[in-house]
């Protein structure tokens, strides 16, 4: 039987870049990503720690004597709704190792994502999830969450925003 850890949650900072990076890429291990993941250490300072933070992060973290474990991650940001009025807490991700699953690390990054959207007068948390990720999706469902069906997801990359914006 799996011995449940004692962790803590807490906010990210820039000398938490390294881990939370390497989390990040154990995520897109995960997910089966890797030809997605362009990311850089240098990047994520200055967009997550820079002069515009556009993304906050948390941690959960196991610390045994004087070595510090990261278990977890979840990366979150605020957009607006323009029918609520409020802003929306965003989550671009969560994740907690496999090795450490089950132990409530998951829930307890979430919880505290509802605390700050909380703090911020959030009308909602929103943030998508793979189809073919059953475990996220009951995990979710679990914490009360639902999938929107009525809403298509759309995206542009790089070279089609440069068309786009180039247009007369």
């Amino acid at each position: 039987m799996k011995q449940t850890l004692s962790f803590r949650i807490r906010s990210a900072t820039a000398e938490d870049v390294p881990h939370l990076f390497h989390l990040v890429k154990k995520l897109a291990d995960y997910e089966q990503l890797n030809n997605e993941f362009t990311a850089t250490r240098e990047l994520f300072v200055k967009f997550g720690f820079g002069e515009h933070s556009y993304f906050n992060a948390l941690l959960a973290e196991h610390q045994d004597k004087s070595d510090i474990k990261f278990l977890g991650f979840a990366l979150y940001f605020f957009t607006f709704s323009t029918f609520a009025g409020k802003p929306t807490l965003y989550l671009e991700d969560l994740f907690v190792l496999p090795e450490y699953r089950k132990q409530g690390i998951g829930k307890a990054l979430l919880k505290e994502l509802a605390r700050i959207a909380i703090q911020h007068d959030c009308g909602r948390m929103e943030w998508a999830v793979l189809n073919w990720n059953e475990p996220a999706i009951r995990f979710f469902r679990s914490m009360g969450a639902y999938p929107l069906t009525e809403w298509t997801g759309f995206r542009l990359l790089l070279t089609e925003i440069h068309k786009l914006a180039e247009k007369g």
